[in-house]
């Protein structure tokens, strides 16, 4: 049954995400953290940066990683296939449909109108990473001072290593040894 569930659950952010892989977080997030309470927010973040890391699309390697958490080998299987089967459909539908009619300005308003719901759906996942990265918490504490002064500090360096186009690969590598490094430092203090 955990298999069927898996399958409908990445098939339905499959079908409603918009925007690529970053939107499909806060919907697997939903229903894999939220939802059925499969896994903490700790192992979702845990999840999506590996997701990153991989080579491949992010949404397919986090339904992937995340069924395998959840389930297993099957279960892997059961949320990758979800995952993909609806985008399938709908990419080959959607494909020749905007070929044929894309030009019309109906089209092009719901192209539009989808853009910012995207960027809501983005920036909701990017906050809740925030603020995990942060305090530590899956809920912004009531005390905003237990903030962690080695995440702010990464945090810092990693947005300012963004803006200089470095690669995804180096920022994550560098900051994952930065918080090794600082971790133990942290410790022996």
């Amino acid at each position: 049954m955990i298999y069927l569930t898996l399958f409908w659950e990445f098939a339905k952010v499959a079908i409603f995400c918009v925007g690529g892989g970053y939107a499909s977080m806060p919907l697997i997030q939903a229903a894999v953290v939220d939802t059925y309470h499969w896994l903490t927010l700790s192992e979702f973040v845990d999840i999506f940066t590996i997701s990153q890391m991989t080579p491949g699309p992010i949404g397919i390697n986090a339904a992937t990683f995340a069924g395998m958490k959840i389930a297993g080998i099957p279960g892997a299987v059961s949320a990758t296939i979800g995952f993909c089967t609806p985008s399938f459909i709908l990419g080959i539908l959607l494909a020749r449909l905007f070929f044929k009619y894309g030009d019309i300005g109906p089209i092009r308003g719901i192209l539009n109108g989808l853009r910012p719901a995207v960027i809501a759906l983005i920036a909701s996942a990017g906050i809740s990473f925030i603020v995990l990265a942060l305090w530590n918490e899956e809920k912004l504490p009531a005390d905003l001072s237990t903030i962690d002064p080695i995440g702010i500090l990464i945090l810092a360096v990693s947005l300012i290593a963004v803006r200089q186009k470095a690669g995804v690969i180096k920022l994550l590598a560098a900051s994952g040894i930065a918080g090794l490094a600082l971790g133990i430092v942290k410790q022996l203090l």
